[in-house]
């Protein structure tokens, strides 16, 4: 399947391990590393920024492997997961971004076009969302409310 704007592919990604036990050189626990995600969460960061603390200094490969659920469906459980999923917020961020830009610079045609796509991916998203009730359905995307999803 291609990319939306652009005309790649998109096939590259990582390949999970094949074998989906908990490694032998794992030290931390189940519990140990819900409490981290938790302390993580609490401080404000994204389940993917979570996701790359626990890999990088606790040497947490696959959180799915020890604890049988993804970062996300932990938060969730716990109450902790953001309004907005992690991906329509960053595209909203962009979206804000670019606006702002376009304040100071207006004869920027070309971040005039970006902008138009960056939303039409915005109402995009929103629309999958709304289908699988992870947003209201009540929900939309306003320019003029925008920075404030995002603050």
């Amino acid at each position: 399947m291609g990319r939306m704007h652009t005309p790649g592919k998109g096939i590259s990604q990582s390949a999970l391990p094949f074998k989906r036990s908990v490694p032998t050189w794992q030290k931390l626990t189940s519990e140990e590393i819900k409490e981290t995600i938790y302390k993580l969460s609490k401080k404000g960061l994204t389940p993917s920024q979570i996701g790359v603390i626990l890999r990088d200094s606790h040497g947490v490969a696959q959180v799915k492997a020890i604890t049988g659920t993804k970062i996300l469906r932990i938060l969730k459980a716990k109450g902790l997961s953001s309004k907005i999923p992690e991906d329509l917020y960053h595209l909203i961020k962009k979206a804000v971004a670019i606006r702002k830009h376009l304040e100071k610079n207006r004869q920027d045609k070309d971040s005039k076009y970006r902008l138009i796509l960056v939303e039409s991916r915005i109402h995009k998203l929103a629309r999958y969302y709304k289908t699988k009730t992870v947003l209201p359905p009540n929900w939309k995307y306003e320019s003029a409310t925008a920075s404030a999803l995002v603050a």
